[in-house]
C-alpha cells in the first residue's frame, strides 16, 4: 500500500491515457456483479443462497470438458456444458436429500464439493491442452478485459451484457410465478404455476450467469457476488422489484470504488470490488431504516424512556 493521492489514485485511471484499460475493467466487474446479485437476489428470498455456492463451484467438470472438445472457454458451448453440469448438480442434491436420510445442507455439502473435486482432478489431468489453470479457477483474471487487440467492445464483455440483459428480460417475464413461488411454493403449485420447473430453470440459468463471471472472478469471489449484493438490497426494501434495482445500484458502486482502491492498495480487483460491497452491506446492516441495528437501538430506547415515562 502507498500513500493515498487523489489525483494518482482517482483522476489518472480516467485520464486519456488510462482511460482504454480503466473502463473495460470497470464494465466488467459492474456486468459481472450485477448479473451476480440480480439472480442471487432469487436464490435469498428462497434461502437457496448456499445452493449458488454449490453451483459455482460444481460448474466446473462441465467447463473443463467443454475446453477439452472445444478448445475454447467462451462461446455457447461453454454455457451449455456449465448448464447440463448445474442442472446435474441440483438433481443430484434433490435425490440425495429425498431418497436418503441426509439433511438438505449436508447434500449440497456433499455434492458441491464432490463436483469441485471432480473438476480440479480432470483440471490436473488436461495439462496445457487449454489455457485453464488453478488460479484462473479460483479467482479469475479480469485485467485480461482490458488487453490489446479486443477490439472495441471486448468479447467479455459482450459475452457478459447479453448475460445481464437475459437475465433482467427472463426475470420480468416470469416474475408473477418467481414472486408467487419464492414465497409461497405450495400457492404456487394450486395456482397452476411449475414451482419444481421454475426452481430447475433457475439453477440451470444460475450456472449461465456463474460461467460468465468464471473467467474475470472465478469460483470463489463470485459467491460472493451472488450472496452481498442481495443481502445489501433486502436489507434496504421489502418489495422485490425495488431490491432488484438496488442490488444494481450496489454494484455499480462496488465495481467503480473498488477498482480505485485496488490501484491504491495494489490487490485483487475483483476481491477488492467484494471487500466494498461488504462494507456497503455493513452500512445497510447498521442503518438501514427498518431493519438497521442503529435505528432498532434508538427505538428502543426511546420505547424505555416513554415507558418510564408513563410508570412516572
Amino acid at each position: 500500500m502507498t500513500d493515498f493521492d487523489w489525483h494518482t489514485f482517482w483522476a489518472l485511471p480516467w485520464s486519456q491515457r488510462e482511460f482504454a484499460t480503466t473502463l473495460p475493467i470497470v464494465v466488467q466487474s459492474f456486468l459481472v456483479s450485477a448479473a451476480c446479485g440480480w439472480i442471487g437476489i432469487l436464490l435469498i428470498i428462497r434461502r437457496l443462497a448456499l445452493v449458488g455456492d454449490a453451483i459455482s463451484h460444481s460448474v466446473l467438470p462441465g467447463i473443463v470438458i467443454v475446453a477439452v472438445l472445444f478448445q475454447s472457454l467462451t462461446g455457447p458451448m461453454v454455457m451449455i456444458g456449465a448448464m447440463i453440469a448445474g442442472f446435474v448438480t441440483t438433481l443430484l442434491i434433490e435425490w440425495v436429500h429425498r431418497y436418503s436420510r441426509i439433511k438438505p445442507d449436508a447434500a449440497i455439502g456433499i455434492i458441491f464439493v464432490s463436483m469441485f473435486a471432480l473438476g480440479v482432478v480432470m483440471l490436473s489431468q488436461i495439462g496445457g491442452a487449454v489455457h485453464l489453470d488453478a488460479d484462473c479457477v479460483l479467482f479469475g483474471d479480469i485485467s485480461e478485459v482490458a488487453m490489446p487487440g479486443q477490439g472495441l467492445v471486448p468479447p467479455q464483455i459482450t459475452q457478459s451484457a447479453i448475460v445481464l440483459l437475459l437475465t433482467m428480460a427472463l426475470t420480468l417475464i416470469f416474475y408473477k410465478e418467481i414472486l408467487v413461488s419464492a414465497f409461497d411454493p405450495i400457492l404456487a403449485t394450486s395456482v397452476g404455476i411449475k414451482a419444481q420447473w421454475l426452481h430447475y430453470g433457475k439453477m440451470a440459468w444460475l450456472s449461465v450467469v456463474v460461467v460468465s463471471a468464471f473467467e474475470s472472478v472465478g469460483s470463489v469471489i463470485v459467491v460472493a457476488m451472488l450472496i452481498i449484493p442481495g443481502a445489501f438490497a433486502l436489507l434496504l426494501t421489502r418489495r422485490l422489484w425495488r431490491a432488484l434495482l438496488l442490488s444494481l445500484v450496489h454494484a455499480a458502486v462496488s465495481s467503480v470504488l473498488g477498482y480505485h482502491v485496488a490501484l491504491w492498495l495494489n490487490t485483487n480487483a475483483p476481491a477488492t470490488v467484494v471487500s466494498v460491497g461488504l462494507l456497503l452491506f455493513v452500512l445497510a446492516w447498521f442503518c438501514s431504516p427498518q431493519q438497521g441495528l442503529i435505528p432498532m437501538v434508538l427505538a428502543r430506547m426511546e420505547l424505555s424512556r416513554e415507558l418510564r415515562q408513563t410508570g412516572a
